[in-house]
């Protein structure tokens, strides 16, 4: 069955695998206060309760303490290091993904914290960006912004930092290495669309069957409606268009579990990062969508950015690359592409395939507990101050000897 009708068919039993959805989400509510002999008064506070949980959303906030180490007009950096900074070690800073919603996905919770993992993994001199959402002021905000936003910061740090990228936050972080190779110290990339036409994702289905110069100009027709900004509603429905059951499926979800105030908690957590929206910059995301997913430059090579060219070649530091099999918004191939354009010995390459959807590689549980404090115990074993800066023999050799048998280098 070709891709436009199988597009089809899934459209045509949308309505009927909605109702089963409801059905079963109510059918269980009903059993649960059956079984836990519920009067109808607690079903009626129930229901009221479920009714506000998945209707209304608070702004999002930053689960732990951090201070906030500087400002710009579109972003601040935040110092998670908390004290612990031990001196010699190289900085990590993070960019988390800028996608229509808070930064604060890179601490979302107790528990759900990348931040928090990072530190414990022994990164203690740590750094997130904060991507503020965009005004009228800020709409023309361009790459050009964020990179020299980056490199200040890097240059206040010491000159030279480990990287951690999720999604946007990934090519991002892989651009600035292509352009400053002596700045990055290591490179990990997560969830993050380098070559943007592998794999079988929904976007690199539309690059590949739509024109070029229609899709530029759809793009900058809607940005030009949105008054200079890319309005974060808009992509919250793009995603939601991907996976039209998913919002419905976790409110239902929620109904037979509605009186586990833990369970509960976590759902409002989640949904108030989600449903809250933030908008974009304009000028960013439209150079973003052209000149990354449209045209593809940043793995053809053709990338030109303030008249120097991003060179993923240039890159020689050690990578990792961690990826959900269960991603449908960035396929596995589309991460795996750094590791075929960078001169990075391939001993330095390192990869983690998760079992979790896209969120699920920055959030999920067993992502944070099992498989992303492997790969940062490495980083920080490139980090020590008596480990050359520049790759090595011994440094190399030092780093393998701690890396574990489930790791394994990233696939061809």
């Amino acid at each position: 069955m070709t891709r436009p009708f199988r597009a089809a068919a899934t459209a045509a039993t949308l309505p009927l695998r909605a109702s089963k959805v409801a059905a079963d989400g109510w059918g269980g509510y009903a059993a649960s206060a059956w079984r836990r002999r519920a009067s109808a008064g607690q079903v009626s506070k129930e229901l009221a309760l479920w009714a506000r949980t998945v209707t209304q959303h608070r702004k999002p906030g930053w689960a732990h303490p951090h201070t906030v180490a500087r400002t710009w007009p579109f972003a601040r950096l935040l110092d998670y290091s908390n004290g612990a900074a031990v001196e010699g070690v190289v900085p990590t800073l993070v960019l988390p993904p800028q996608a229509g919603h808070a930064s604060t996905v890179v601490d979302h919770a107790d528990g759900q914290s990348q931040m928090v993992m990072l530190r414990d993994a022994g990164l203690t001199s740590l750094y997130t960006f904060d991507w503020l959402p965009a005004t009228r002021a800020t709409a023309d905000a361009g790459i050009e912004d964020y990179l020299t936003a980056m490199d200040e910061t890097i240059d206040s740090l010491g000159g030279r930092v480990n990287l951690v990228g999720d999604c946007q936050g990934g090519w991002l972080s892989a651009i600035y290495a292509g352009l400053h190779p002596d700045k990055v110290n290591t490179l990990t990339v997560a969830g993050a669309p380098i070559d943007t036409h592998a794999g079988g994702g929904v976007g690199a289905a539309f690059s590949r069957s739509v024109p070029a110069w229609l899709q530029e100009a759809v793009y900058r027709a809607t940005i030009t409606l949105e008054g200079g900004l890319h309005r974060g509603r808009s992509q919250l429905a793009f995603f939601k268009g991907l996976d039209p059951l998913a919002s419905l499926q976790r409110s239902m979800g929620l109904l037979p579990r509605i009186h586990d105030e833990d369970f509960a908690a976590r759902y409002v957590e989640f949904a108030d990062w989600y449903e809250y929206t933030q908008d974009m910059p304009g000028n960013f995301y439209l150079w973003a969508v052209i000149h990354l997913f449209v045209r593809n430059e940043l793995v053809s090579g053709q990338m030109v950015i303030g008249g120097k060219q991003v060179d993923l070649g240039r890159i020689t530091c050690p990578v990792f690359l961690i990826t959900g099999i269960r991603d449908h918004i960035t396929p596995e191939e589309q991460v795996w592409a750094l590791g075929d354009h960078v001169s990075t010995p391939k001993e330095q390459i390192f990869s983690d395939r998760i079992d979790a959807g896209h969120l699920g590689v920055f959030i999920g549980r067993s992502a944070l507990e099992d498989h992303w404090p492997r790969l940062m115990r490495q980083v920080v074993a490139y980090s020590q101050p008596d480990i050359e800066r520049k790759a090595s023999p011994a440094r190399a050799a030092r780093a393998r000897a701690i890396k574990p048998a489930s790791v394994t280098s990233a696939p061809a």
